[in-house]
């Protein structure tokens, strides 16, 4: 028979496990001591630290150019630092775009649409493709994930062609939907969240079916919630790359052109606009930046997730 445990407090505040005959059973230490000397841990951080400083630099850089006036941008040999800041790299910027064809907040709605209506259609038909390749194995499952791998191969400048005679037999060219319905089928999304739904236990969803609930309820009351780390970080990539986008050649009318190409063009006038050239990268950068920082600790723990278990 296996003897019969029994914990007794000793005079030291702590307690001991002793089987029945009395004899002291030695328990495994729940922290283990870190072999690395603190010579070594400051050598580590001063590694890391300098690695930061230099993916930092860009960003300050930016930063720094945007506060500078026209005669230090061309200064020889260039200055990092901003000497005598001014805002009226910005001020010059923003009276430029009012004197455009259409109206500033007429850019700024097309980007909220383009970008607000492109993320969310991305997120779900992402989502609700990669339940069921996760999830449900039913003929022909592997060879639909392959070609999905597969297309993360090739760059968005080989499927441009493509994309745009697709359009055009559409005949969406020239509307919001000739850059929202692309977004909706970038396999990035597919393939992330198929990878985080996978971790999703079994059991969890068989217990659900016994329950009653229908396919559509498992994946947005359980599976969504199970995985929403995964979701938030696809939020953050397809913000990003629909904020940055220019419309190209798929949006030909003034009155449905985004803010970026609206700054991209005053910042193409020339050398007396290098500010607002200056100030336009700025803001091109620290929206999307802004809006890593407020979801920094879901990217965090997207990266650090190793699942749920059985």
């Amino acid at each position: 028979m296996t003897p019969r445990i029994i914990s007794k407090k000793t005079h030291r505040s702590q307690f001991a496990v002793y089987d029945e005959r009395g004899r002291k059973i030695k328990l495994a230490k729940r922290g283990k001591k870190l072999s690395r000397s603190v010579a070594g841990t400051v050598a580590l951080f001063l590694f890391i630290g300098i690695f930061a400083v230099f993916m930092g630099m860009p960003m300050v850089l930016t930063i720094s150019n945007a506060l500078k006036p026209l005669d230090e941008l061309f200064y020889f040999p260039p200055r990092f630092f901003v000497r005598n800041p001014t805002f009226s790299n910005f001020s010059d910027l923003f009276m430029s775009l009012q004197q455009t064809w259409v109206p500033f907040a007429r850019y700024l709605l097309n980007s909220f649409i383009i970008t607000g209506f492109g993320t969310v259609g991305h997120l779900i038909f992402a989502s609700a493709a990669a339940y069921p390749l996760a999830k449900n194995k039913f003929p022909g499952s592997r060879i639909l994930m392959s070609i999905v791998i597969l297309s993360l191969m090739f760059s968005p400048v080989v499927t441009g062609i493509p994309n745009f005679l697709i359009i055009t037999q559409l005949r969406m060219v020239d509307t919001y939907w000739a850059l929202i319905l692309p977004a909706f089928s970038a396999s990035l999304g597919l393939y992330l969240m198929k990878q985080f739904m996978e971790q999703v236990p079994d059991s969890l969803i068989e217990s659900a079916r016994i329950d009653g609930c229908s396919e559509f309820s498992i994946w947005w009351n359980i599976v969504m919630p199970n995985v929403k780390p995964a979701w938030l970080t696809l939020i953050i990539l397809q913000f990003q790359a629909l904020w940055a986008t220019t419309g190209g050649v798929f949006l030909q009318s003034e009155e449905l052109k985004p803010l970026t190409f609206a700054m991209n063009q005053v910042a193409l006038g020339g050398i007396a606009r290098a500010g607002e050239g200056a100030a336009v990268m700025f803001i091109t950068m620290m929206v999307p930046v802004t809006f890593f920082v407020i979801s920094q600790s879901r990217i965090v723990e997207t990266m650090a997730t190793s699942g749920m278990k059985e």
